[in-house]
């Protein structure tokens, strides 16, 4: 490598829901509502939220670890939520969730010309998610007719250790022919696990804050809030990826370009990820 590629980024890998798609990850939100009241259990928006990120069975047993949800459960079976029932609940929510995801799949407003022009620089791309590959591939598929074509797309149940272990992150470093260069690779996502396989497979990460599941917001509600709403909801989401381990925070994939520049420039001063 020469020492101009050294201060480079070659690749990103791109996360799917509130990253590239789905502005505010909005669709995971009603599925997960709806699975739980299926089952005579009220969980909030704001609850299903919280282990965003995660492979959708672990998110579903996280869930049903929460105390307001658990005891819910326990009331109705006489027994803890277990595996079983979360596997029994991924069955349901898989279709459900495969609907809302189809339903919200427009691309984040300004994405698909920032992967223009980073893709025309020569930048490699490819992207793991925390949907299964039966939700996924109807997603694929729409995305690729758009003229997204990513090197892989690495669903939580392709690999062995989904997010936040790096198993997906290396997988995608492989097919983006770029083993071994994980430093010159950044990982973009808007929750704490997707940021922690970037993390953990020693790549620089960018949190995405205003289109994400820290922010929560539809495009239409954020573009109708004052500019002081928007201020103190973009500050709030940004420190939670910021505590996630973000190294920068943008507001969507159309400032990738932004954050880029803004990594070379620490690259270039000698910081690694």
């Amino acid at each position: 490598m020469n020492s101009l590629q050294d201060h480079k980024i070659q690749g990103l890998v791109l996360d799917w829901a509130g990253t590239m798609v789905d502005f505010g990850s909005l669709a995971p939100m009603g599925a997960f509502v709806e699975l739980f009241a299926r089952h005579g259990v009220e969980i909030t928006i704001e609850e299903a939220r919280v282990p965003m990120g995660l492979p959708k069975i672990e998110h579903i047993a996280a869930l049903g670890r929460m105390q307001t949800i658990a005891a819910q459960w326990n009331a109705l079976h006489g027994r803890p939520f277990n595996q079983d029932d979360a596997q029994q609940l991924l069955n349901e929510f898989e279709p459900m969730s495969a609907q809302t995801a189809l339903d919200r799949s427009s691309f984040i407003p300004g994405f698909m010309a920032a992967y223009g022009a980073l893709k025309a620089q020569g930048l490699a791309f490819a992207t793991t998610t925390g949907y299964t590959r039966k939700i996924m591939t109807p997603l694929i598929e729409i995305a690729k007719a758009q003229g997204f074509t990513p090197a892989l797309v690495v669903c939580c149940d392709d690999v062995a250790r989904s997010r936040p272990d790096p198993m997906g992150m290396q997988a995608c470093l492989q097919a983006m022919g770029l083993q071994g260069k994980a430093a010159h690779v950044i990982k973009v996502d808007d929750t704490a696990p997707g940021l922690a396989e970037g993390l953990a497979a020693g790549s620089w990460t960018v949190g995405v804050a205003v289109s994400g599941n820290a922010l929560g917001w539809s495009h239409e509600s954020w573009e109708l809030a004052s500019q002081s709403d928007q201020a103190q909801a973009r500050a709030g989401a940004s420190a939670v990826l910021q505590a996630a381990g973000a190294h920068e925070v943008i507001d969507s994939v159309a400032d990738l370009p932004l954050a880029i520049a803004r990594i070379e420039q620490r690259m270039a001063l000698g910081e690694t990820p």
